[in-house]
């Protein structure tokens, strides 16, 4: 008999420990479930180095809270943008697609005749994907992937836009470009005062503290134009990095000041996860859309080249991904992974499946420790663009295995490299391998009919 009322004291409690859950939840709006559906944080940064943070050792700069990110997750090596510019692999990232299978071949900007891609109204893009499993969805910075309906943020799946339309900004206080006001919140036109990165930094503090009494996982991503040109850092920053370091050139010490400027947001961001006690349940992934920029003294590290480049270091790209729980602390990973490979990562994640088809591959295993069985695949950049050196056509560059096959420019010839034994890419070996050049010609040239299929520029009206 004692045993029957212990047990039936045992069962009374659990119930009305449920019941008090479940009734807290529908007084304070939480939901006892979204535990298991974490939220994600992706911040991506636009022209930085991939030598531009401390934790490769970089010594005139200081990245405090980007290598934090390194230190409590996975930090990523040979992680590659999809483009040597801005809207192809912010296309990507967001399709996971190859940025020319959705439109956007090169730099998307103002006027017609200097713009170089037109997103596919119809893409799928991730925030569309992600309110599938019930997440609200956000995009705090810059879009670049369009400037007017039915290519804006909020006819894209994202719930909430508060942020910048456009492309480079011509200064980061007064917010314009070719005096045109880009600034949005969802379809409002806004003109705040302050430093852009100031700005997106506490929308998106504002944002995450809001989440935080919602039922629904967020996926936020944060875009910063910063340290994209021109380099405007706040001049407490400046002052700080000149003191501390004097001999560097003026050009370095701005765009070490600006990135760390940054970087003091992104920590303030994180500070907002752990106080609202979200950080747990939170995957962050950090990386960069492109190459440093050389005319502004970027380290691309022991690469070649910068941003506009289809060497190396046009596309290796600073990459480090956090999910407390899951992803072991402080560990590397030399996995080749591109941009458009976080669409399907986040897609694995969340529970969502995939309808149509994409090109990017889940690396979800290597997160979690495991092994992935790899099938040697064939990774293509693309790019677009205008001007004498460029005139409307694409430079190419197609990686597979060690192997790198790459045009430059349109009007240059080929080049063959293999990264394994010439990582610097010092010697094209074109001549020395005729039978892998023709190999990885053809993949390219199967590539390049496969994307002459999606239209890149806005119908003409009728």
């Amino acid at each position: 008999m004692n045993k029957r009322i212990k047990g039936s004291r045992l069962f009374l409690t659990g119930l009305l420990t449920a019941l008090v859950a479940v009734i807290c939840a529908f007084y304070t709006g939480t939901d006892t479930s979204k535990a298991t559906a974490p939220n994600i944080l992706v911040i991506l940064t636009d022209d930085q180095g991939y030598h531009d943070v401390s934790y490769y050792g970089t010594k005139d700069l200081r990245t405090p809270n980007i290598d934090q990110l390194t230190r409590e997750g996975m930090r990523f090596d040979n992680f590659y943008a999809n483009s040597t510019v801005c809207s192809p692999t912010r296309a990507a990232l967001l399709s996971g697609r190859y940025q020319d299978y959705v439109g956007v071949p090169g730099v998307i900007r103002t006027y017609p005749q200097d713009s170089w891609g037109y997103l596919d109204p119809k893409a799928k893009l991730l925030p569309a994907m992600l309110k599938k499993a019930g997440y609200h969805t956000a995009i705090i910075g810059k879009w670049h992937l369009g400037l007017e309906s039915p290519n804006l943020p909020n006819d894209h799946g994202f719930d909430y836009f508060h942020g910048w339309l456009g492309d480079m900004m011509d200064d980061y206080l007064t917010h314009r470009r070719h005096d045109i006001n880009y600034m949005r919140k969802d379809r409002q036109t806004i003109d705040p005062q302050g430093h852009a990165t100031d700005l997106f930094t506490q929308w998106s503090v504002d944002y995450v503290r809001k989440q935080a009494k919602d039922s629904r996982p967020f996926f936020l991503y944060l875009a910063y134009n910063a340290p994209h040109f021109p380099v405007k850092p706040p001049k407490e920053w400046l002052d700080k990095v000149k003191q501390r370091e004097p001999s560097l050139p003026e050009k370095r010490a701005e765009l070490v000041a600006f990135i760390e400027h940054m970087d003091d947001g992104i920590g303030q961001v994180i500070k907002a996860l752990k106080e609202s006690g979200q950080y747990d349940n939170t995957i962050i992934i950090f990386t960069s859309d492109n190459g440093g920029h050389l005319p502004s003294l970027a380290n691309n590290g022991p690469t070649r080249d910068g941003k506009q480049s289809m060497y190396e270091g046009g596309l290796r790209v600073p990459t480090s991904i956090v999910w407390p729980g899951k992803v072991k602390a402080g560990t590397v990973s030399d996995q080749v992974n591109l941009s458009m490979d976080i669409y399907p990562t986040l897609l694995e994640i969340a529970g969502v499946k995939s309808t149509h088809p994409i090109q990017g591959r889940s690396f979800q295993k290597t997160l979690l420790g495991e092994k992935m069985n790899e099938a040697e695949r064939p990774l293509y950049f693309t790019r677009r663009e205008g001007g004498t050196d460029y005139a409307g056509q694409c430079s190419y560059a197609l990686r597979l295995g060690d192997w790198k096959l790459l045009k430059n420019k349109p009007f240059q010839p080929m080049e063959l490299y293999n990264l394994k034994d010439d990582p610097m890419e010092t010697r094209n070996v074109i001549k020395e391998h005729p039978e892998i050049y023709k190999k990885l010609n053809s993949l390219l040239m199967l590539h390049i009919q496969n994307a002459g299929r999606v239209p890149w520029q806005k119908p003409a009206s009728t």
